[in-house]
Formats: C-alpha cells, structure tokens, sequence
C-alpha cells in the first residue's frame, strides 16, 4: 500500500514529507487567506486528518473549491505536528487529486443529524457515519477477539453447516430450504413431498451449530464455532434478528464449573480489549449513545462473576419487594427484568446463574440428580441481563433418550447425535453468545438493527 492510512496519519510519529493519504471529504472551510481547510476520513479511524490546501495549486479553483461532502480524494503532501488544539498532525497539502465527484443535491448523508431509524433505510451509506463507522470498528474489534481468545485457549475454529435437518432447539422456527417451485404447489392440490426436494429430505437453515460441534469436540478436545445463524421468529423489537452471528465453543472433559469459568473470562477479554483497541469510538459512545457505557464495561472485566442457583434467584424475587411485570415463581423463564434486578440492584455486578427448571430447556443439557433441574448456566451482565447461556450437556445415553422422547423428538432424526454417546462418551460443555448482542452492549447502541451490517427481520431484506 503506498499511501498512509488516516489512523496512522492522525499519530504523531508518522510526520515526514511526501506523504499520500486517501479519503472522503466530511468537510470543507475556505479561508479568506487564499487556502482551504479540508477533514478527511477513510474509515480506519473515528476521527478525521486536517488537510491544508494553498490556493496556489493548479487545480484549487476549478476542483477543491468544489468538492463536497462525499467526494473521494487522494492527496499528498508534508505531514507536520499540528499547531492546533486536539489534533496531534495535520496534511499541508501539495497535490490533491479528486478521485469521485459527489452531488451534494442527491447525497442524503448531509451534515445534519438523522435518525437511525431513517438511516436503516440507507444501508449501504450509513457506514460512512461517524456512529456507524464507529459500531463496524467495534464489531471488528470484537470478531479478531473471539478468534484470538480461542485459539490462544487452544480451541479449534470448526465451520459447522448453514443448512441442517436439526432442530437444535427443539423450537420449530426455522426457515426451511427448498428448490420445489412453491408457486406450482399452491396452484395444485399436491401436497409438500420433501422426498421430492433437493436434499431429499426436509431441510432448514441452522439456529445453531452446537450440535454438529459436539461431534468434533468429542473427538478434537476442543472446538468453537463462528458463523450466521437463523430464526424463523416474527419478533419485531429491538433485541431480535432473523439473521445473527453465533460463536458457540465446545469442550469435552468439561462439566459447568469449567463452562463458567470459560464464559468469564472470554467476556472480560473482548470487553477489555474493546477498552483497550477501540478508546476512540469508546469515548463517542460513552460521551452520546449511553453515558456511562464505559464504566459498566469496565466493571465487568474487573469484577468477579457472583454465582447463584435459579432457585435461590427466584427466592431473592420473591422477597424483594420490587413490582415485576411478570410474576415470579419457581418453574418460569425468568424475564430481563428479573435478571436486570439481580444483577444491577441485588449483586451489583456480572451473575451467573445456574441449574434452571429442566422444563423449560433443551434436551440435550444434562438432568442434575434431583430430576427437576438441569446442568445450564446463563451469564448476567448489568444494563441487559442474559448475555450468554450455556450449559453441560446429557452424556448419559439412556437419560438423552428419556428427554427426547419427553420432548417429543424422533429418533431417528438424530441418530447420530445419539452415537455420540454409544461410542466413548465424555462429559462436555459449551455456550452460546449471539455476536450482535455483544456488540449492542459494548455499544450501547439501543436497536439490534444498528450493529449488523445489514439487518434481516421480518418483512425486511433489504439490500
């Protein structure tokens, strides 16, 4: 690359003469001096590098005095410590070249506030937002974490299948995948043969990876997962997506106590290296999407995790004297707002919580002794409540088949899940954390919608 990346630019140890950045304008100022001051941004940081240009250059008149909020540039010149207040460098300009004309009459992203609801509508622009820049900086961030924590850990990256015949939750929505033509069907009176259909048989994209996962890690050790997930759920709020990234890590020989301590400090190493890598976009956030977003981080990466069982949390419900709008009693999913009370008025910090009513869980995480909970754990962090769940899952063959068939799963679907633990079974466990409920909380960004590149949500696939 034979240019300097504006991040770079904007340090003080990058000053030297002859030097090309490349950018987009987000401002111009002409002075009465016969100059013009240019803030240009080419997305590696959240702030913009100041570019002087004299007005002595051949095509000052004709082409910079023009240029608008959005046009591209290249331009070289001498970068020197600046003598300005808050900027550490700026560009004095010798050749400036413009690479895209923007219409500043057509160009929506004016320099005027939007709303992120309106800027949804601009997907394909609101990146070059300072807001939007700044969650794409910070989801990267986040993305290079998980992978580094993982491997360092020794964790093996496993890409587990989109489509599946699985359903890992035992939920029903999924979307399914066909190639018969839909339109033909509804015009007869035959009815959906899956024998007829591509694979054969019916087939579904996966709201999960974790059950081809267990298969690898019952024979690698040690396996994570890393990929988009999908949920045929009409939800429409601001925590749900139809389309998500997972990262779901698997581990035989371990039980929870090792899932825990797993999920604890992998949160406290994205959280601190966001803290870290991301001070910049950290501070925008902090300082005008939600005050004190940096101080809860902080809190989880420097506080230990508290433990409780499920049953114990619904007893500290139960007594508090707090006004729930769902009801608390032993055998319900508890609600965030249960889990926003223990965690930011009865713990005062990050919670796991343990042992849920097996009712109301999977097949596949394991029955305790007392045949009414279940090996699961789900991590509680202040400001959202569940971030990750988890838990051990059933390595005993004939208790797997008691709760699938409690369930009402087939056999025969899950045949070789099931071989699993006919051939060497081991305990193991594993979690799940949904990448954009990460970023949400890292962000404080309120809508699920503004931390993924694209969102997918019903009635909406847009771009």
């Amino acid at each position: 690359m034979s240019w300097l990346l504006i991040s770079d630019a904007r340090q003080e140890g990058h000053v030297g003469d002859g030097i090309e950045i490349r950018g987009w304008v987000r401002t111009r100022r002409d002075s009465k001096g016969g100059f013009s001051f240019l803030e240009i941004n080419d997305g590696s940081s959240f702030g913009n590098l100041q570019v002087v240009v004299p007005g002595e250059l051949p095509n000052y008149a004709d082409e910079i005095q023009k240029l608008t909020v959005g046009c591209s540039v290249a331009i070289k010149g001498n970068l020197l410590k600046s003598p300005a207040a808050g900027q550490a460098t700026e560009l004095q300009a010798s050749e400036v070249r413009v690479i895209g004309w923007c219409d500043a009459e057509e160009y929506p992203l004016q320099k005027k506030r939007h709303s992120f609801e309106k800027l949804r509508e601009w997907a394909h622009l609101r990146a070059r937002t300072n807001t939007f820049g700044a969650v794409m900086r910070v989801r990267n961030q986040i993305c290079n974490s998980i992978h580094q924590f993982f491997q360092e850990n020794r964790f093996l990256y496993l890409h587990t299948p989109i489509i599946t015949a699985s359903d890992c939750e035992g939920a029903g929505e999924m979307f399914r995948v066909t190639t018969l033509n839909l339109e033909k069907l509804a015009g007869s009176n035959r009815a959906f043969d899956a024998t007829q259909d591509f694979f054969g048989k019916p087939a579904f994209l996966t709201v999960s990876g974790q059950l081809e996962g267990e298969t690898y890690a019952t024979a690698l050790g040690r396996i994570y997962t890393f990929g988009p997930t999908f949920r045929a759920e009409n939800s429409n709020t601001s925590r749900h997506l139809s389309e998500f990234w997972m990262i779901e890590p698997e581990a035989a020989f371990f039980d929870l106590a090792d899932d825990m301590k797993l999920a604890e400090s992998f949160l406290k190493r994205i959280f601190g290296d966001c803290l870290h890598f991301c001070s910049e976009d950290m501070k925008f956030f902090n300082d005008h999407i939600q005050p004190g977003v940096i101080d809860q981080l902080q809190k989880v990466v420097e506080t230990p995790f508290a433990h409780m069982t499920y049953t114990d949390a619904v007893a500290v419900l139960e007594k508090s004297g707090e006004k729930f709008d769902y009801q608390v009693k032993w055998g319900i999913d508890l609600q965030a707002e249960h889990e926003r009370f223990l965690t930011e008025k009865y713990v005062g910090g990050p919670l796991i919580l343990t042992d849920y009513p097996a009712s109301f869980k999977p097949f596949y995480m394991k029955l305790s002794d007392d045949e009414r909970t279940v090996g699961a754990m789900d991590v509680l962090v202040p400001g959202v409540g569940e971030i990750i769940g988890g838990s051990q899952r059933e390595d005993r063959l004939d208790t797997l088949l008691a709760r699938m068939k409690a369930q009402g799963l087939n056999e025969a679907d899950y045949w070789w899940y099931i071989d699993l633990r006919k051939f060497g079974s081991v305990p193991h466990a594993g979690f799940g954390l949904g990448l954009e409920r990460a970023v949400q909380y890292v962000t404080g960004m309120a809508n699920i919608r503004d931390v993924i590149p694209f969102p997918r949500t019903p009635g909406n696939a847009e771009f």
